[in-house]
């Protein structure tokens, strides 16, 4: 497994991280434990995770302590109040049985006005700053799921020090500025601001059936995953990608990490071509 730095945290991750989202919807608990501990097996460093992902911090609490000194552990809040920030981050050691976070994120921020109220006076990031200073938390970061301009927008408003946000080919399909993420790379490049990548296999919204505990719906073939994830993981300065929310496509994303090819800028078109033609379209925004 590559291993990469995660930004100015100075991190060396493993170019896959342990998404927390499909183990903790994972109908089977046991099922799920046992994939992550196969994944950390497998030489993943790094597990992003959620309370607001069912099950998930329960689950894994005990594997994370555990393995704590093997793992960087990203967690997030979608609370957007100073005391609501506390109480969750508080609530989130406390089932880890841990003294401290090494990223906390302000979890799928998806306005100006959320940005405006996270740092407003009594908003969530005085929380963050003070958990910080505390030694709590060692680094600050945002994920932003629905549109590119509001992560460029929360960049310019703090110096954060990673930022997770979907870096897949199908997204350049049909480029916007809710969904081309190439101005926030750049923006990450010139700020040493570590990149997690989400999102990597998805095709396209769902049309018909829904298969996968993703809300996307996803490749599900080893060509198409090795692709896609070989596209994502040659964006640069992307250091990461969190693996996708249903632990029963993990085996063949786990494949296409260990054989990570970084692929040209030539080969990269290639796969967006060939994702087109099988009626990739981005997520964002809702009505492409």
């Amino acid at each position: 497994m590559e291993y990469r730095r995660l930004g100015r945290t100075n991190y060396k991750v493993s170019i896959l991280t342990i998404g927390g989202f499909g183990p903790g919807v994972y109908p089977d608990a046991q099922a799920a434990i046992k994939a992550v501990e196969n994944a950390i097996s497998e030489g993943l460093n790094m597990i992003d995770i959620a309370p607001s992902y069912a099950e998930a911090e329960i689950r894994l609490g005990p594997l994370i302590k555990k393995y704590r000194d093997r793992l960087v552990v990203a967690e997030k809040t979608l609370e957007r109040t100073y005391e609501g920030a506390w109480r969750e981050l508080k609530t989130t050691l406390s089932r880890f049985g841990v003294n401290s976070l090494d990223i906390y994120q302000f979890h799928a921020v998806g306005s100006l006005e959320e940005l405006n109220k996270i740092f407003s006076e009594k908003g969530a990031a005085k929380a963050f700053l003070e958990a910080r200073d505390q030694g709590l938390i060692k680094f600050i970061g945002i994920t932003v799921h629905a549109d590119m301009r509001v992560a460029l927008k929360a960049l310019e408003m703090f110096d954060f020090d990673t930022i997770l946000i979907p870096v897949y080919a199908a997204a350049m399909t049909m480029p916007r500025p809710e969904n081309d993420f190439r101005p926030v790379l750049k923006v990450a490049m010139d700020r040493d601001i570590g990149v997690i990548a989400i999102k990597s296999i998805a095709k396209r919204r769902y049309v018909g059936e829904k298969r996968y505990t993703t809300w996307y719906e996803p490749f599900d073939t080893q060509e198409d995953i090795d692709m896609a994830v070989w596209y994502t993981l040659s964006q640069e300065p992307v250091a990461t990608y969190a693996m996708a929310g249903d632990i029963r496509l993990w085996p063949m994303i786990l494949s296409a990490g260990k054989r990570f090819k970084k692929l040209s800028l030539e080969e990269q078109s290639k796969v967006v071509e060939v994702f087109r033609e099988k009626g990739a379209k981005p997520l964002f925004p809702e009505n492409l």
